[in-house]
């Protein structure tokens, strides 16, 4: 709630306290644009998008007990970028929500291929060898878009897609964005109870009495949904889904079920943090979102990964 009232209030446009009290009487006014429709949707924007990644990187290492997965890992984010990607070099940038369409269709593709898969092949070993294949085909296809690329418009707008942004949303997106992320986040929330089971084993898991294949391509898609949501939205955003669950685990304990929302506020708190940080460093041209959560992801997950690896040594 901080981070997110620090987003309203502070920006490249700095503001008197007169303007501030003026934005709250008269929402039409110039300085009620800037704190009403130009930050707030990017601060919600950032929120959900941060809350949906943090929610599908602690079902995905809940379900592959692999503290590396993250949403990217199952190749939807790949297909996602891809769709995205095709989209705009097609030309149909300029119709409102085609972009958006064409990675959720990418991510949906890439879900259903996996869900599929999902059902044949239990094992998480498989189910990660197969997200690999997928998301490097994903990047692969994305690649030969930009070597087809009709101008060097097209190129840069697929590379600006790619790094990620929140920049000039407004709460049409987010209600957009709003209905698969809430599915996603049901069906990942339902299959808690699979997840928490899995840790004891796959053969307690079967005898326990849980639909544990219903309860596990719930997981999976739910995962999909979110991310196909969030790439749509945003862009392709990483780090946030690898790290958020390492941020809580500690404080909630290692039981997947208890991860998942603790996860997913730790996500929206990285995204919200790292879009006020973009905005407030002086740069000639803003830093995108998937830049920032990179640059201070990485180190950031270093951290963790140290202070883990402390733990199991002792």
């Amino acid at each position: 709630m901080v981070l997110c009232l620090g987003g309203l209030l502070l920006g490249e446009s700095a503001l008197t306290l007169a303007q501030y009290q003026q934005a709250l009487q008269d929402p039409g006014s110039p300085p009620g644009e800037v704190i009403w429709t130009i930050r707030a949707p990017r601060v919600l924007m950032a929120a959900l998008i941060g809350g949906s990644l943090g929610l599908a990187g602690a079902t995905l290492q809940g379900l592959l007990r692999n503290p590396l997965a993250d949403p990217g890992v199952l190749g939807v984010s790949a297909f996602a970028g891809l769709g995205a990607a095709a989209s705009i070099v097609l030309g149909l940038a300029s119709i409102v929500g085609a972009v958006e369409l064409g990675a959720l269709a990418g991510a949906g593709l890439a879900g259903t291929l996996v869900l599929g898969l999902s059902a044949r092949f239990k094992e998480p070993e498989a189910l990660i060898l197969l997200g690999v294949s997928l998301s490097s085909l994903g990047g692969a296809l994305t690649a030969l878009i930009f070597n087809f690329s009709p101008s060097p418009i097209a190129t840069a707008e697929v590379m600006n897609w790619l790094l990620g942004s929140v920049e000039n949303r407004d709460f049409g997106d987010i209600l957009r964005a709003l209905g698969p992320v809430l599915l996603g986040a049901g069906l990942c929330f339902w299959s808690a109870r699979g997840l928490t089971m899995l840790t004891l084993g796959e053969e307690t898991a079967a005898l326990s009495g849980l639909p544990m294949d219903r309860l596990r391509m719930a997981a999976v898609a739910g995962t999909a949904l979110v991310t196909g949501a969030a790439v749509a939205a945003a862009g392709v955003v990483g780090f946030v889904g690898l790290a958020a669950p390492h941020l809580v685990r500690r404080m909630v304990g290692d039981e997947p079920g208890r991860v998942l929302a603790p996860s997913a506020l730790a996500g929206a708190l990285l995204l919200v943090g790292s879009d006020l940080l973009a905005r407030m460093l002086q740069t000639e041209q803003e830093l995108k979102l998937g830049v920032v959560t990179a640059l201070f992801g990485a180190p950031l997950f270093a951290l963790v990964a140290w202070r883990a690896a402390r733990s199991w040594r002792g």
